[in-house]
């Protein structure tokens, strides 16, 4: 089955030159767009304990990643001959998708935290794990592990966030004497 719904969505690529390019991009750019919306939350919106929630929670989803990997190994599409690629990977670990997790627990932490249209960001997360499907270098499972532990990490992260804000005060004390002593 987690071949079948692969071949589906990674045979419409190389169909429509437009629908590769945006897929390319989500593929590729869409964490780099959640840490530029982390920097705003942190910065500009000054929802300073909510970003770095959803930093903590994505520590704890790629530790996660990392453990399981030391214990289970899948092979990605094009290890197995499967489907068209469209951009580059190296053959390694496939499970769960990093790229994934990292969207999903910044995702859900800031739906727990209340952002608003936080509830916005599934649609981008959600479509930042199809278009790694789409590209050829991730099987639908592995999206879905990335959609798992990145929940697991936001909620970990939930459930010690009062014990977290006591270390968020430190950080943001030595925030305040790095920057004060710049002025």
């Amino acid at each position: 089955m987690n071949q079948d719904i692969f071949l589906l969505i990674n045979s419409l690529a190389n169909q429509n030159h437009i629908l590769d390019i945006f897929m390319i991009f989500s593929a590729k750019a869409m964490p780099y767009i959640f840490i530029l919306l982390e920097v705003y939350i942190y910065f500009i919106a000054k929802k300073k304990n909510e970003a770095i929630f959803a930093f903590y929670s994505v520590v704890v989803s790629l530790g996660l990643n990392f453990i399981i990997s030391l214990f289970y190994f899948h092979n990605r599409p094009f290890m197995d001959n499967l489907g068209v690629m469209l951009i580059h990977h190296l053959p390694d670990n496939s499970f769960p998708s990093d790229h994934t997790s990292f969207l999903f627990a910044i995702t859900f932490s800031l739906i727990f935290s209340k952002i608003k249209y936080s509830y916005v960001l599934l649609f981008f997360a959600f479509l930042g794990g199809i278009a790694r499907i789409y590209v050829g270098v991730h099987y639908p499972f592995d999206i879905l592990g990335g959609v798992f532990s990145g929940l697991f990490g936001a909620i970990m992260v939930y459930l010690l966030k009062n014990k977290l804000l006591k270390f968020n005060t430190l950080i943001f004390k030595i925030e305040s004497r790095i920057f004060k002593g710049k002025r």
